[in-house]
């Protein structure tokens, strides 16, 4: 992880009793006053994991509700347990800022398959990982937050300008929490908001386009700090869109990303 001089710390620094102060890198792309949901999805993440954990479980899929934008300012966690069985728990967690709920999850943790399960991956390898590229642009994006602390490989002569499908490598450059490693959840949480702004195929800048919800999927735990992305769109007259995002580590597939975009005019 390669932190520049001119990024914060870490997207987050502890403040006890489960709250936490934002740093301007959680700063999405519309505008510098709200979050990019990865970052919070990770935090979120980060305390689902931690709670009540169990050896030999893991958490294998989360969806987070995005009600309203994450505000920079100082957040909330809370988390409870809905059921816990002998070989899975349903859990639930929420931020808050300023006693508003800005993200709710769900995640259904589950006791880890059998040594002889036969690993089954049915999609082609992703690309390899691209050489080092200059820093990414989106055009009419705040840029000064969490764009720039990721690092950002496209395909060669493709970027987030590019319309989509779209295929990208993205890592963190600062950890989630300051003093603290970043777990294989909460480093794939961090990119999972991103999937579909990988492979832009409606037109966010003239229409309204916005997702409702992230849903992370993992058939294994992610290792390393690369993630790949490859992403594409449905979408229909009179309905909504829908962003499927495969993700691959540098091992390879590791799981799959699901948004339900709204698709609406300014």
């Amino acid at each position: 992880m390669e932190k520049t001089e001119s990024l914060p710390e870490a997207f987050y620094w502890p403040l006890g009793d489960g709250r936490y102060a934002s740093s301007s890198a959680t700063a999405g792309p519309w505008t510098s006053k709200a979050q990019h949901a990865g970052p919070p999805s990770a935090l979120l993440g980060r305390a689902l994991e931690r709670h009540a954990s169990r050896e030999g479980f893991r958490v294998a899929r989360i969806t987070l509700e995005l009600p309203r934008p994450v505000p920079v300012g100082d957040l909330q966690v809370t988390v409870r347990t809905l059921h816990s069985g002998r070989r899975t728990d349903l859990l639930e967690g929420e931020l808050t800022s300023g006693g508003k709920r800005v993200l709710t999850a769900r995640a259904w943790r589950v006791a880890g398959s059998p040594a002889d399960t036969p690993k089954l991956r049915p999609v082609p390898a992703s690309p390899q990982l691209p050489h080092p590229q200059p820093p990414h642009t989106m055009a009419g994006a705040h840029l000064d937050g969490y764009i720039s602390a990721m690092e950002w490989r496209f395909e060669p002569g493709t970027g987030f300008d590019t319309p989509g499908p779209g295929t990208a490598w993205a890592r963190q450059r600062i950890p989630l929490v300051a003093d603290e490693d970043d777990t294989p959840l909460t480093r794939a949480l961090t990119v999972a908001d991103s999937s579909w702004a990988v492979g832009f195929e409606l037109d966010h800048r003239q229409g309204l386009v916005i997702n409702t919800d992230v849903t992370l999927a993992l058939h294994r735990e992610p290792v390393g700090e690369w993630f790949c992305m490859r992403s594409a769109t449905a979408a229909s007259p009179h309905g909504s869109g829908l962003a499927l995002g495969q993700l691959d580590d540098e091992a390879g597939d590791c799981g799959r990303i699901l948004q339900t975009l709204l698709i609406a005019d300014r």
